[in-house]
């Protein structure tokens, strides 16, 4: 394989795009190298030159937390459950096509890089507002995918895709930057606002429970043949710690390095997120996201018993149901029963809505609004009771399109319209929006992964002692798994049939 390690043979000008393509195609990358690229300053201001772009190696993140359970893998590391839809492993890949299909200069070529966990000497301040913008979003898009879905189960992941679409947001100009902030609900916030919250946001994520493993990685793969702008791809770099790499997208072994890198981050738990790409694609963003995490109280196995389950459409089924008592956040009301089961040191949690007996679960997600849900979380309160929750396992896939059209942002998707001047010379637009869920919930905990991201715990008052409560999961619910200090969204989902 041949580096440009020196300036181009041809006294620092840019080679031909097909001899460019020649010495990329001649093998992989090798870490510990610098690869000198031409970069073409832009608006002109400045003459074609070399620079050199650090050449590591594309990683899994390394796991965090220490040995939980015996239940869990040890050599994994327990990855404390999220939310109850956090745990379900998801990927979401934004794919922007080139709308000209003739090759071009490369403006500039991308050497595969890798986040090494480098953290800012002053790490960016999280926002309630950005936080606040992905609740509202992860709600509003969860509804889109249940109502296309009502009698299956459906998880998403809104911190996943909001990171994803914050990456595509940093390319977009004019009315596609206006529309994808409308549906990321980004209201108020300029672009050094998003960027340092995201970062800021996930710094927050990953290093919440040292008892949890929550892995959090980004990427983007462009096209070797045509031009992405320098600035971009700094950014994507600095701020979202993106890996990049360029790929022949004519080939095979294109989607298959995208897929291997989505199966490593996801810890084998999403295998694939692209199946084809068309030779002419410009480039792919992709987000994945992993949580593993025991309860801070495990469920007794022997207590794990097959009971009845009724499902959607009136259907009796026979199910295994955990069982457990103890004191847990507890809320009741007329319309349903709400109870928060933590993870590791609490921070993270899982939660469950359970609409009340003759209360049909679209009637509760019709009211399941960014308000109602932080003024249920807030009013969950410490109370001894029993839980039966059912163990279940799924996997889940959507095609994000016309959820997000839906939401405003359908500009994005329409060749001609889209602006995405910011990350190309090219007219460009998205043609693919795809997102993977993957969940398990056990005795010991959750595990979930996503690739395409709150809670307020009130002083406790002094009261009478309430009666234990008893809360059987045996229909349709509800489930998330958040951030109590900050009332993050992780995953979102809706449990029909847990078989």
């Amino acid at each position: 394989m041949r580096l440009l390690e020196n300036s181009f043979p041809n006294g620092g000008q840019c080679p031909p795009h097909s001899t460019y393509g020649r010495w990329i195609k001649a093998g992989s990358f090798l870490p510990g190298n610098s690869l000198k690229l031409p970069i073409k300053a832009h608006q002109n201001h400045s003459p074609t030159q070399a620079v050199s772009i650090p050449v590591t190696a594309l990683s899994p993140p390394r796991p965090r937390g220490k040995v939980g359970t015996t239940l869990i893998d040890p050599t994994a590391m327990t990855h404390r459950w999220i939310g109850w839809a956090a745990l379900a492993g998801s990927l979401a890949a934004l794919t922007l096509g080139c709308a000209h299909l003739q090759a071009q200069p490369v403006d500039p070529m991308p050497a595969p890089y890798a986040n090494q966990g480098n953290t800012p000497s002053q790490a960016p301040a999280l926002t309630s507002e950005l936080t606040q913008a992905h609740l509202d979003f992860g709600f509003a898009l969860f509804e889109q995918l249940r109502q296309a879905s009502p009698d299956n189960n459906v998880l998403v992941s809104p911190t996943s895709v909001a990171l994803a679409l914050a990456m595509a947001y940093n390319g977009a100009g004019g009315e596609t930057q206006t529309a994808i902030a409308a549906a990321l609900r980004l209201r108020g916030l300029d672009l050094d606002q998003i960027n340092q919250g995201s970062q800021a946001l996930t710094q927050h994520l990953t290093q919440l429970d040292p008892e949890v493993a929550l892995d959090i990685a980004n990427s983007l793969w462009v096209n070797q043949d045509l031009p992405v702008r320098a600035d971009y791809i700094e950014r994507m770099q600095a701020v979202y710690g993106a890996a990049v790499a360029a790929l022949d997208f004519g080939t095979p072994a294109a989607t298959e390095r995208i897929n291997r890198w989505v199966k490593e981050n996801t810890r084998d738990r999403i295998p694939t997120i692209v199946d084809e790409l068309p030779a002419d694609q410009l480039l792919v963003l992709v987000n994945a996201v992993y949580f593993k995490g025991a309860w801070s109280e495990a469920f007794e196995p022997e207590q794990t018993r097959d009971r009845s389950f009724t499902l959607a459409n009136g259907e009796t089924i026979q199910h295994p149901l955990m069982a457990q008592r103890g004191d847990y956040l507890y809320l009741e009301t007329d319309q349903f029963q709400a109870v928060s089961l933590p993870y590791g040191n609490e921070s993270l949690s899982f939660e469950v809505i359970l609409p009340a007996q003759g209360t049909d679960l679209a009637d509760l997600a019709a009211e399941l609004t960014p308000e109602n849900w932080q003024s249920w979380m807030g009013d969950l309160r410490s109370r001894p009771g029993q839980i039966q929750l059912p163990k279940f396992q799924f996997d889940y896939e959507a095609d994000l399109i016309p959820a997000l059209q839906a939401l405003g942002m359908g500009i994005a998707f329409e060749p001609g319209r889209a602006d995405f001047s910011g990350l190309s010379k090219l007219e460009a637009f998205i043609n693919q929006v795809r997102h993977k869920t993957f969940i398990e919930v056990n005795e010991a905990g959750t595990e979930a992964a996503a690739a395409t991201a709150i809670g307020i715990m009130p002083t406790s008052i002094a009261m009478p002692p309430e009666d234990p409560f008893e809360m059987v999961v045996d229909r349709p619910f509800v489930a998330a798994i958040r951030d109590r200090s900050t009332g993050a969204l992780l995953f979102v989902g809706a449990i029909v049939d847990p078989s």
